[in-house]
């Protein structure tokens, strides 16, 4: 939980390096706060009547997390060596998000680089 009030804390850091681990750790956290979110659209009867199964709860959450998840994402970017730009490469249908998973499992660039410290130090 300490990772992904981090993420949290630092929303609209664009700037600096997050590690795998805090990568991650939103990640996993997201998934299990969405899966709650589904389950109460569902058990509260607060479905889109077009998008079967989702809801106010997931709408409402998926707002709020978007922007830390961008950010965690691009400074997970910069760890690894590369610009936050780099993101747009999930927009390629398929290839874009394989090459962005690849890139977030990657070791990031051991001592400083230009966005900053290691964040393991």
């Amino acid at each position: 939980m300490y990772w992904y009030l981090k993420v949290i804390e630092h929303y609209t850091d664009f700037y600096g390096r997050a590690r795998r681990k805090e990568y991650w750790m939103f990640f996993l956290f997201n998934i299990i706060f969405i899966v709650a979110a589904i389950i109460l659209d569902n058990v509260s009867g607060l479905t889109f009547r077009h998008f079967h199964g989702y809801g106010w709860f997931y709408l409402m959450y998926s707002l709020i997390v978007f922007v830390p998840s961008l950010a965690v994402c691009v400074r997970r970017l910069h760890d690894t060596g590369r610009g936050g730009w780099n993101y747009l490469y999930s927009l390629i249908p398929l290839i874009g998000s394989i090459m962005l998973l690849i890139w977030m499992c990657e070791e990031g660039v051991t001592g400083e680089n230009e966005w900053g410290p290691d964040p393991k130090n």
